[in-house]
């Protein structure tokens, strides 16, 4: 998926063309963490981008398997990172993705992750 590739190589000029202006982006998940919940619209999504990378830098994002049905795809992989908040690493967790797009664009990006060990990590003292 285009969209993932620009995502993956900070490519955000490439990204701001493949996302539709009213995209969601919707995180399932622990509520305390600040990347959780739903973002409505490019320049909100640019926002809370700039929000997850400030709060979690990612070691290890893997594709394990891609299905796609008409206009939307289902990605899932495995994942690490460290929390900048505790400086605590999550541990590999997996993740699946639902995306959907309309005339080339992504219009829905709806996240699932392994928010236990990310919180953990998180909110580690």
């Amino acid at each position: 998926m285009a969209f993932m590739g620009a995502m993956g190589s900070g490519d955000m000029e490439q990204m701001s063309a493949l996302m539709a202006d009213d995209m969601v982006w919707h995180n399932e998940g622990d509520t305390s963490l600040p990347w959780i919940g739903e973002t409505v619209g490019k320049e909100k999504i640019f926002d809370f981008l700039g929000v997850f990378s400030a709060n979690l830098r990612t070691t290890l994002w893997e594709n394990t398997d891609a299905f796609a049905s008409g206009d939307t795809v289902a990605v899932f992989g495995r994942m690490n990172g460290i929390t900048t908040h505790s400086g605590a690493e999550t541990g590999e967790f997996s993740f699946a993705l639902r995306a959907k797009v309309r005339d080339g664009q992504v219009v829905l990006w709806h996240w699932h992750e392994d928010s236990f060990a990310i919180s953990k990590a998180y909110h580690a003292e």
